[in-house]
């Protein structure tokens, strides 16, 4: 009796799991349908997707039924049923949010649901990766295994995102549009009305249109009105209010099906109004944020069926203490100043980045935090931040955090950039994910049998960043860790993992090219190193080089920074810049004496820098002397009189860390260092190229000159322009060689 009960009970059992089992191919004949249940665009997608993919596995096509079809309302065995229509009414709902699904097996048909939004196309995609073995990793990089035969397994998965916008970077992001689909992320143009997402007060408020008649409208600080392009508003005037409202109403008309915009500061710091009126409430709120919530509540109860979102970034980053955003106010909290080498709760610069997260939770849940995620000055350089990614999105998610974006450039050849972008949306989508896992799946998927190698470079390299105790900067240069995880020895052990993950790989094209491109981070850092050493081995960075600008072709690597400067532009300035020379300058070793001298550290590193012969990179962390809002002067002993025709000197260009160009340097020359004669004075031009620049100021003249001490005069822009977002405050100019011929 005791075994018949089992054995009936076993067979009870196995009769359920093969009656759920649902065969959509056999033999690579079709056997299952896609049947919609709707006629959303959505739903249609998500058909498409399955249909392709199946096609693609096993070779079987299955129709799609359509809600013209004559047999949509007599579903079959066997059947995909996709969409929130009568065929799945009879599925729960209430419970799945915007971009979420269901999927459940029912009498031997696949029932598929979703919350709205992308949810069926996402319900398609998890389909594939669990029950077909679809992985989807970069640009049209995909893999699967072949089979004729598809049976899929009973299923009963309802999964919602983490967050209900997902925004990241990668350059498949507008090649691909399955890549988008399947990492489930979103742009700020399918959501932010007429894609204003950030930094919008000019665009709502043109300076160009009100700036010359109505200066009221725009800051008040350092004495006066600054209306600009990059000038943030007064926003106690009441005219700014009615003219925005304005504007909002036209754009939201202009775009009925979004609910959602942006009414933001202009990018820079402390450009806020510090007017009478607007300075009383920051003053009372104990934040600059204060003046802003005031405003954009405002707006909010103008639509209060709409969400206004705004920044709290650099100076509105501190919550105010006493007024309280309205519920249907976003607040975009930006991580900028934040190190990365640890998780946000565990440095000082995090620390403060969290105690305003935290204070922003306590009276908002509908918060979007920007993250970054990347070296926004050196894209092809590593970044090894991978251990952190999850730890902050949790971080964020137990905060009120709705909308996250990730901004991690995904520049073709940028570091480690397929992996993560691929990381970022997984735990975007499930913040519970781990990481590691995470790596070592997507490692192991996209390199083969290379992934053990590239495990270990990412970890070793992790430890080594860590025990440095360097910080990992979003606006940094390999410089400065060329004696930290950078150093010799750990470059030789890198080297020695990738050489043994190319050999592992070496009878396949396709995980060897792969390796190939996410070893330029590690070329590119050996070359921009070097270029620091004085006993660089010319041969071999002749040939380093060389490979590096062939790879770069090959890849198709278009920049190397946010700047847009390019990586074959960097090639060909690495030849006449920073190759040394059997010509040595006159200035070579010269003494520096500084008349007026450069701003706070950089007045002792200057007396070496600006006559070492070693020429400063695309940042100006190294090799680069400073002055902040003042001219400049200083002057050159060449030890002994000398005879010469040519002065140069040297100049970084970076706005984006508000550095400008000098508007004249003047070069003047004597025997004794105290009577001087000018030779020469030379207007620069204003230049706004947001690309960073190397500007040398040369004069040349039409006979020999002597002398021994050679005198340069900056003059510097000093304050920085209405056009640019650092307007009205200080700017620098910074110098690393004066070369004397």
């Amino acid at each position: 009796m005791k075994h018949t009960l089992v054995l009936s009970l076993f067979l009870l059992f196995f009769s359920v799991i093969l009656n759920a089992q649902i065969a959509l191919s056999e033999n690579g004949k079709a056997v299952g349908r896609i049947v919609l249940s709707t006629g959303d665009s959505i739903d249609l997608q998500a058909a498409e997707l399955l249909q392709d993919f199946i096609r693609q596995i096993s070779g079987a096509e299955l129709p799609i039924i359509t809600q013209d079809h004559k047999e949509i309302r007599k579903t079959r065995k066997n059947d995909i049923i996709i969409g929130n229509g009568t065929l799945n009414q009879d599925i729960i709902t209430e419970d799945i949010t915007e971009d979420g699904f269901r999927i459940v097996t029912l009498s031997h048909r696949v029932h598929i649901v979703s919350g709205g939004g992308h949810g069926s196309a996402y319900a398609v995609v998890t389909l594939l990766e669990q029950y077909l073995g679809v992985s989807y990793w970069g640009e049209k990089e995909y893999s699967f295994t072949p089979t004729e035969t598809i049976i899929l397994p009973n299923i009963n998965i309802t999964e919602n995102p983490g967050f209900r916008y997902r925004q990241s970077q990668h350059y498949a992001l507008s090649t691909d549009p399955i890549y988008k689909l399947w990492n489930r992320l979103k742009n700020p143009d399918e959501v932010f009305a007429a894609n204003y997402w950030v930094h919008t007060f000019d665009k709502l408020l043109p300076s160009a249109v009100y700036g010359t008649d109505h200066p009221e409208y725009y800051s008040f600080f350092n004495g006066k009105r600054q209306p600009g392009q990059a000038s943030q508003w007064c926003l106690t005037n009441p005219d700014v209010l009615e003219i925005v409202t304005a504007r909002l109403d036209s754009i939201f008309k202009a775009n009925p099906d979004k609910h959602i915009i942006s009414v933001s500061q202009n990018d820079g710091n402390f450009t806020n109004c510090q007017c009478d009126q607007c300075k009383a409430i920051d003053d009372y709120e104990e934040a600059y944020s204060g003046s802003l919530i005031h405003f954009i509540n405002k707006l909010a109860d103008r639509f209060p069926d709409k969400e206004i979102s705004t920044l709290a970034y650099l100076y509105t980053m501190k919550p105010p203490k006493h007024v309280k955003p309205h519920p249907n106010v976003n607040i975009m909290l930006c991580s900028i100043n934040s190190d990365r080498e640890v998780s946000l709760t565990e440095n000082a610069s995090g620390r403060e980045f969290v105690e305003a997260l935290e204070g922003w939770s306590k009276i908002s849940d509908n918060i979007f935090v920007w993250d970054y995620g990347i070296n926004f000055d050196n894209y092809l350089v590593p970044f090894p931040n991978f251990h952190i990614l999850g730890d902050n999105i949790r971080l964020f998610k137990k905060n009120n955090v709705t909308m996250h974006f990730s901004q991690i450039a995904g520049s073709r050849g940028g570091d480690f950039a397929e992996m993560r972008t691929w990381m970022v949306s997984k735990l975007m989508w499930n913040p519970a994910a781990d990481s590691d896992s995470l790596m070592q799946v997507f490692l192991n998927g996209y390199y083969g049998d290379a992934a053990p190698y590239l495990y270990s470079y990412h970890k070793i390299m992790e430890g080594a960043l860590i025990g440095s105790g360097k910080r990992l900067w979003i606006y940094d240069s390999p410089v400065s860790h060329k004696e930290g995880m950078l150093k010799p020895a750990l470059m030789r052990r890198y080297n020695a993992l990738f050489d043994r993950a190319e050999e592992a790989v070496s009878n396949d094209s396709v995980y060897l090219k792969r390796i190939w491109r996410s070893r330029l981070p590690l070329q590119y850092s050996e070359l921009d190193i070097a270029r620091t050493e004085r006993d660089m081995d010319v041969n071999a960075i002749e040939e380093k080089l060389n490979l590096f600008e062939q790879r770069v072709k090959m890849f198709k690597v278009t920049t190397l920074n946010e700047r847009l400067n390019s990586p074959l532009d960097y090639c060909a300035l690495y030849h006449t810049r920073y190759m040394p020379t059997e010509e040595k300058p006159l200035s070579l070793g010269a003494k520096v004496k500084f008349l007026v001298a450069p701003t706070g550290k950089y007045a002792e590193m200057g007396k070496i820098t600006l006559t070492d012969g070693l020429y400063g990179g695309m940042t100006f962390t190294e090799g680069w002397i400073g002055w902040e809002g003042i001219d400049g002067s200083f002057t050159l002993d060449l030890g002994c009189q000398q005879q010469f025709t040519t002065i140069t000197t040297d100049f970084l260009h970076q706005l984006g860390a508000w550095i400008l160009q000098p508007l004249n340097v003047t070069y003047s020359i004597s025997d004794d260092g105290e009577n001087f004669q000018e030779v020469k004075s030379i207007d620069n031009p204003e230049d706004k190229d947001s690309q960073v620049k190397f500007v040398e100021i040369t004069y040349v003249s039409d006979k020999p000159l002597k002398a021994r001490y050679i005198k340069v005069d900056v003059t510097g822009t000093k304050i920085c322009p209405h056009w640019h977002y650092g307007v009205g405050h200080p700017c620098w100019f910074f110098i690393d060689e004066v070369i004397v011929k």
